[in-house]
């Protein structure tokens, strides 16, 4: 294995450890209602899934992680996923994004973290 490979999964490894982190981070502060500091970690955390040095791998690695932290016996999100194709499920996504940033225009930070949330279901495997 050469030197470059490794360093190439380190750093992925250290990006996927970061944006959970982040994401965990954002869970614990919407519990304790702090959704202005929820929202803030939820942001970089969108930041960097977005960013080149996220590949395929670590998104899924995240999806995955996602599953864990939102798993729930009565998740009408998944029930209404498994009716809708994946085109109709990116529109849902890109609307709650929308609606994340109107809320957070408006300085609703409860709003705004609660349709990102929403949002992130919609992409969970």
């Amino acid at each position: 294995m050469n030197l470059g490979k490794i360093k190439m999964e380190d750093s992925e490894r250290l990006t996927l450890e970061n944006i959970i982190k982040l994401t965990r981070s954002s869970e614990n502060k919407f519990k304790r209602g702090n959704f202005k500091g929820a929202l803030d970690d939820k942001i970089k955390a969108n930041a960097i899934l977005k960013s080149k040095s996220c590949n395929e791998k670590t998104i899924q690695e995240y999806r995955k992680e996602l599953s864990d932290l939102y798993c729930s016996k009565f998740d009408l999100i998944f029930d209404h996923k498994l009716k809708i194709n994946e085109l109709k499920i990116n529109e849902i996504v890109k609307m709650l994004e929308r609606k994340s940033q109107e809320k957070l225009k408006n300085l609703d930070y409860r709003g705004a973290i609660k349709a990102l949330r929403r949002a992130e279901k919609y992409i969970l495997n």
